[in-house]
Order: C-alpha cells, then structure tokens, then sequence
C-alpha cells in the first residue's frame, strides 16, 4: 500500500507542477483576480479528469496481461522524458510573467482548460492509469490509496502555487521553480522505477 500511495503523491505534484496551459491560465487568473478568487480552480482536475481515468482504464483492460510489462517499460520511458523536459525547463527558467488573459475565470473553465490539452490524456494512459489498473487487480483499496495521494497532492500544490503568485510574484515564480525541480527529481527515480518492474 506504502507503494501506492508514494507513487500518488510524487505523480500529483509532478503533474500539478508541469508547466502547461492549465498552469498558465491559473497563475494568469491569479495575477488578473487574486488568489482568493481563483484557488477554486484548484480543485478544477476533480471535474475534468474523471472521463479520462474512465477511458484510459477501458483501454488498458482491453490489453492482455503480458502487454502490462510492455506498457509499463514504455509509460517509464515516458516518465523519463516528462523528467528530462522538467530539468530543461528548470535550467532555463526565467522570472517572468505569462501572458494574462482578461476573461473571466472560473472553475468549469479552469476544468475545461484541463480537459482540452493533451496532459491528462497521456499521463493517464502511459503512467498513472497502469498504475492504477495493477493496483486495482492487487486490490481495489490500493487504487482508491493511489488515487487519494495524487489528487490530494495535486491539488495541495495547484492551491499553493495559486497562493504563492497571488501574494508575491517573484516568490509565486522562485516557488514553481522550486516545485519544477522537486517534480523533475521525482519523475527521473519514478521512470527508472517503472522501466525496472516492466524488465522484471
């Protein structure tokens, strides 16, 4: 169980961390509308990702057993490059502001941002949806242990990069560097994790 719930919560900041349209459009309704108003949109992955998890495990259950080694080597090279594209990011990060947008924001639009880009999709069929399957066939109480560690992660991170852009900019920046950094180191030892048990 131990396992499980690490993996959930080194994939939910990992995932809450990745620079991406979803980020950016909640850093640019914070510095549009404060965070009081925009750390709702927090939650927004709740909303958005449930189609998806549903999806991705009606297509791995459509894999036979042996396909999961292969599945599992392929989401680690995966992984593997999320963590190589994290270092880049963190190596050439500059303190800028992204581009504000002058919609108003909301909770159904932060979970449609979300939903439209193309994250999700790939993480939840290459990474954490095997994950989620062999944790659900081992028992049904590791997949909800799995589940709970990744979304409370998620979450707790989008809330505090939220709040960090929203009372300073310069820390808000200093703060998603630093949860880039930790989220990279996270996804190399994951991917090296991942294509091992595929090899074994």
């Amino acid at each position: 169980m131990e396992t499980y719930l690490i993996q959930g919560l080194g994939y939910g900041l990992a995932a809450a961390a990745q620079p991406g349209p979803f980020q950016t459009y909640l850093i640019a309704q914070t510095l549009t509308k404060g965070w009081r108003r925009t750390l709702p949109a927090a939650l927004a992955p709740l909303i958005s990702d449930g189609p998806i998890i549903l999806l991705a495990i009606l297509v791995l259950n459509r894999f036979p057993e042996g396909w999961q080694n292969a599945l599992s080597i392929i989401g680690g090279l995966f992984v593997l490059y999320l963590a190589w594209d994290a270092f880049k990011t963190w190596q050439t990060f500059e303190e800028r502001d992204p581009d504000i947008e002058k919609e108003t924001g909301s909770v159904f639009k932060a979970a449609m941002t979300n939903a439209l880009g193309p994250g999700p999709y790939l993480f939840w069929g290459l990474v954490t949806g095997p994950i989620l399957v062999n944790g659900w066939r081992e028992s049904p109480v590791y997949a909800v242990v799995f589940l709970l560690g990744f979304y409370g992660t998620m979450v707790l991170t989008l809330a505090v990069l939220i709040v960090g852009f929203g009372e300073a900019r310069h820390l808000g920046q200093r703060l998603n560097r630093l949860l880039i950094g930790i989220s990279m180191l996270a996804l190399f030892g994951f991917g090296f994790h991942q294509i091992w048990q595929g090899l074994h």
